[in-house]
């Protein structure tokens, strides 16, 4: 199978310091995941960002919140009620500069913060406040790099927005590794048919959309080209691949065995294809055996595919139902 990336170049992500264990806080505290530093980060090499720090509040400060218009709001302290909005403006113009630098192929945001939350933030107004809003950095960062994965630490805990995010991640991060690597049209050719499958698990039309693309690559500029197929793809992959898809998937592929496959081995496959379409097993069971079948019956053209290894194994991130 290949790789999910090329390992000789860091997976950087973007991350709210705190999340990290960093004593950043309004209180003075940390809110520490362990699973972004102790899981992730045996792969991704973190950015840390705390934006009040970073534009020059003090450890520990007053707790300040979004007040007024959700989609253009103001940064408030609570109770001697100073504007903050401006000077937190000034800092993301010249942080997401910055960031520019960095190459990031993600960032995960501090859930619920008036800065850093990236959805449903409490915008406070007259009566009760609404959770409409996005934190002002966050909402920088975002409409900087609009095609960069991005999540909220919170989200993380659904196996399904956690699984959609890092692969995502690590796409991003084969894009850019191809990107590095002087291609040409012959070059995205290839890149595109290695990730036909991950992409028909995603939509099917906008893969489609990818393939006329590159179809008619010859009559527009590379630049032009490179960056209308990195904009469908990673639109194509920020829709999740559900179990529906993912079992048309898994039918096209046993479409490839079909003249090596034993009976007895057909019935097995169907079997363990129908009990993840009921969800009865993850993704991982009927993956685990095409694998192998990848692998007794040496079709290489599948073994080429990232559907099966988009990222690495270790993260078990097919193994929920």
């Amino acid at each position: 199978m290949p790789e999910a990336v090329n390992w000789n170049r860091p997976i950087k992500v973007g991350v709210s310091s705190c999340l990290l264990g960093e004593k950043v806080r309004y209180d003075g505290g940390h809110k520490h995941d362990h699973y972004i530093t102790d899981v992730l980060g045996k792969f991704f090499t973190f950015v840390p960002v705390c934006p009040e720090v970073g534009c020059g509040m003090p450890v520990p400060r007053e707790a300040m919140r979004l007040e007024g218009d959700p989609e253009h709001p103001r940064l408030v302290t609570n109770k001697t009620r100073i504007d903050k909005t401006e000077q937190m403006r000034a800092f993301c113009k010249q942080k997401v500069t910055e960031l520019a630098d960095e190459e990031l192929c993600g960032f995960i945001f501090k859930k619920d913060s008036p800065s850093s939350g990236l959805f449903r933030v409490k915008v406070h107004n007259e009566g009760m406040p609404t959770r409409s809003g996005s934190g002002l950095f966050a909402a920088a960062v975002v409409k900087h790099f609009p095609l960069l994965p991005a999540e909220e630490e919170g989200r993380l805990n659904d196996a399904a927005i956690r699984e959609n995010f890092i692969e995502r991640i690590f796409c991003y991060r084969r894009w850019k590794d191809f990107l590095l690597d002087s291609p040409d049209l012959g070059h995205l050719v290839t890149f595109h048919a290695r990730h036909k499958l991950l992409i028909l698990a995603h939509s099917t039309s906008i893969y489609r959309e990818m393939g006329s693309l590159v179809a008619h690559g010859k009559g527009m500029s590379w630049p032009e080209l490179a960056q209308s197929y990195e904009a469908l793809f990673m639109k194509a992959l920020a829709l999740h691949a559900t179990v529906k898809k993912n079992t048309n998937v898994l039918t096209h592929i046993m479409g490839y065995f079909k003249r090596d496959l034993s009976p007895a081995e057909k019935e097995e496959l169907l079997g363990v294809i129908k009990e993840y379409h009921d969800r009865l097993v993850p993704l991982i069971v009927p993956l685990t055996l095409l694998k192998h079948y990848v692998g007794k019956y040496g079709q290489s053209y599948l073994q080429q595919q990232y559907y099966l290894s988009p990222h690495p194994a270790e993260l078990m991130l097919r193994n929920h139902v």
